[in-house]
């Protein structure tokens, strides 16, 4: 089994379950940076009205990157958001990670997903390597604070992604929902829809943790064709944004991660989310 996907499915647990009895799953061997990355991925972005696309659930990047095939279960949000309101789509992907949605209306819609927590628990040297490669500052000044830096280290984790689909030519141009919270506790969200910006204009993006603009957190914009490497990488500035130059062709992921310690006497030391935003450039649907 591929060390992705032990670090998955060893734990399906509701939030409000997690306590002091908490487990914690000891990975024998470290997870790359790469395991990290999780994406809801469309086959296509760009619909006909009322079509339907192959919606993949994505970890890792480049050679790294496979399916999501931990417990489905542990979904606990999918919904489609766009002009006609919220859809539950809860049913629509299967064991192994990959679905079907269909688009009924017109404009703009956003798929969200989250998932419960799971566990792990890594050795000293593994944990701070994560811990520098994802710039997840918080622990790494919480483990130096507290003469923790050479214990091992654990967290509790989820995952939440969102994607952007587009559906009909002639999509309404304020789809104020596309730029505003879908109420996620860690979320990349465009302060302009990618679709309507100028295509020589940088696509802003303001990162919130815990419903406030998060300052100081690595945001990574990845090209799906071509992911072994990220485009680009910034910092979030004290209001929370970034702002990354992208081609208005093919199909394109935004990811960023952030932790916190969690008080003395719980199972793990932190809690950490996964987040990222996907949105593609494909030719116009035949409508």
């Amino acid at each position: 089994m591929h060390i992705n996907q032990i670090k998955q499915e060893w734990f399906h647990l509701k939030p409000n379950r997690l306590g002091t009895g908490l487990s914690l799953c000891v990975l024998l061997a470290v997870y790359p940076a790469s395991a990290h990355d999780f994406w809801v991925q469309p086959r296509q972005f760009w619909l006909a009205v009322g079509g339907s696309t192959t919606v993949s659930l994505f970890v890792g990047h480049g050679p790294d990157r496979q399916l999501w095939d931990a417990d489905i279960k542990r979904v606990t949000r999918l919904t489609t958001r766009g002009p006609n309101g919220t859809v539950d789509q809860i049913r629509s992907i299967q064991q192994g990670g990959t679905g079907r949605i269909s688009f009924a209306n017109p404009g703009f819609h956003i798929v969200v997903l989250q998932t419960n927590f799971a566990a792990s628990n890594l050795p000293a040297i593994r944990f701070n390597d994560y811990l520098a490669a994802e710039g997840l500052t918080p622990a790494i000044a919480y483990r130096k604070a507290n003469n923790q830096t050479n214990l091992s280290g654990s967290e509790i984790y989820n995952r939440q992604a969102k994607s952007i689909v587009r559906v009909g030519t002639s999509n309404v141009r304020d789809a104020r929902y596309v730029t505003v919270p879908q109420g996620l506790t860690l979320e990349i969200v465009p302060e302009q829809n990618p679709y309507t910006l100028a295509a020589n204009a940088p696509i802003p993006f303001r990162i919130y943790y815990e419903g406030q603009p998060l300052a100081g957190a690595t945001v990574m914009l990845n090209d799906l064709a071509a992911d072994a490497e990220p485009v680009s990488k910034q910092i979030s500035d004290i209001s929370g944004r970034v702002a990354f130059r992208v081609p208005r062709r093919g199909q394109w992921q935004t990811n960023v991660i952030w932790t916190k310690p969690l008080p003395a006497g719980r199972a793990a030391q932190f809690e950490t989310t996964f987040s990222s935003l996907t949105f593609g450039f494909d030719r116009p649907p035949a409508d």
